[in-house]
């Protein structure tokens, strides 16, 4: 079996996006473990990620951020595509092709990136899809949110690129339903966990169990998404909340950033709000390095509770009964917060309203309730790592029998 396979990957200038690079390495041990033979990964930083995952990679095909460079290069894609021309010799697209063409099979990596937020995303996995069915290549989605935030342009677009594949893994419900709109067949589509639910889960120097130590400690992994809020409202409101939390538990705190750089002691991406945090608060904190995926998905199914923005975190923690404070922005961060969450039967993902502090001197009522709310995620915490526990083998059994599907869907 030999895959040409896509996910948002590619560490440049040493910033590395955890989760993004999470649900790809987990689809290539999954593949790898089911017969893959040979791999290939489009990316954005082919040499890079050719080394770390022990794989060929190429150049993705490439698309502008704005809607109408992106929709233009489609066309002119897709013009390619059907009359074997039009494009430059050196287009990045003829490579792709004839990759695909080569291949027997083609896999969209887990990700949450199909939304009109993101036009480039889209078009990148529609014109995959599109060589795939040219070639005659079976196509395969894995682990996607879908929308919320579609244009009607774009629901043609994906629609048409989700309907062409063998299966299709959506991450939550709400996905799920999303897609059935779009046409793709109920045999087809499934509600699976995020792909880098268990990424790691058994290796020796794994740690599974949530809650290390006699108080352990707090993990928080934020975003510098914050929704257009105040800024310095939010970090006067999480330093408060921090510190409550602190001084009620004993548990210390630890900042671990899931978009950060890779350069020892450069902050950069999450770190620089988890810095502004950290010189608002009182009590003692201390960082984790960014670091590679399997590293931070042990750091956080160790945690004794978990706060956090980003949505990684999350899908790492709750499996291993780690309790959350989930914090949301917007639509979109609230349903993959609640999806990754609910499915553990935690439902615990705050908007970041109750954070703001709109004030100079008292946290006010939003923070009362945000302390409330963490207070009562912390006394249940045995129940949630007990909830955990009798759903966990229902959920690896799952996981385990999407893979076989997906590898199903692409063997030759």
């Amino acid at each position: 079996m030999h895959i040409i396979a896509i996910g948002d990957i590619g560490v440049t200038d040493q910033m590395m996006h955890i989760g993004d690079e999470a649900m790809f390495e987990a689809l290539v041990d999954e593949m790898r473990a089911r017969g893959a033979t040979a791999i290939t990964g489009l990316s954005a930083a082919p040499r890079e990620s050719a080394v770390r995952y022990g794989i060929d990679a190429l150049p993705r095909i490439g698309f502008a951020p704005a809607r109408a460079a992106g929709a233009e290069r489609f066309a002119a894609v897709v013009r390619a595509i059907d009359a074997g021309g039009g494009l430059s010799a050196d287009d990045p697209f003829w490579a792709v092709r004839d990759a695909v063409a080569s291949a027997t099979g083609v896999v969209i990596a887990g990700g949450g990136n199909m939304a009109s937020t993101w036009p480039l995303h889209i078009f990148e996995r529609a014109a995959l899809a599109r060589i795939a069915a040219a070639a005659g290549v079976p196509l395969v989605v894995t682990g996607q949110t879908l929308g919320p935030e579609l244009t009607p342009p774009d629901r043609v677009v994906l629609g048409e690129a989700l309907r062409s594949a063998r299966v299709v893994g959506l991450r939550e419900e709400a996905s799920g339903r999303l897609a059935a709109e779009l046409g793709v067949p109920g045999d087809r589509a499934r509600v699976t966990l995020d792909d880098a639910s268990f990424l790691g889960w058994d290796d020796p120097s794994g740690d599974s169990a949530g809650g290390a130590g006699a108080a352990g400690y707090t993990l928080v992994s934020l975003s510098t998404h914050l929704g257009g809020r105040d800024r310095r409202a939010i970090v006067r409101g999480l330093a408060h909340l921090l510190d409550r939390h602190a001084d009620e538990t004993g548990q210390s705190t630890r900042f671990h950033a899931h978009w950060g750089s890779l350069r020892s002691g450069e902050s950069r991406g999450d770190a620089i709000l988890h810095d502004e945090v950290r010189a608002q608060m009182r009590t003692p904190s201390d960082v984790v390095p960014t670091g590679d995926p399997r590293a931070a998905a042990r750091l956080a199914r160790g945690a004794s509770l978990l706060v956090s923005g980003r949505y990684h975190p999350v899908v790492f923690a709750a499996p291993a009964g780690v309790p959350v404070l989930a914090l949301s922005a917007d639509d979109y961060t609230r349903v993959k917060l609640d999806g990754a969450l609910g499915r553990w039967g935690q439902h615990s993902v705050r908007d970041l309203d109750e954070i703001a502090d709109a004030g100079t001197g008292a946290a006010g009522a939003g923070m009362d309730a945000a302390a409330d709310a963490l207070r009562g995620i912390h006394s249940s915490a045995a129940q949630t790592r007990a909830a955990a526990a009798r759903l966990r083998p229902g959920a690896r059994a799952a996981a385990a029998d999407w893979w076989e599907r997906v590898a199903e869907a692409l063997a030759p």
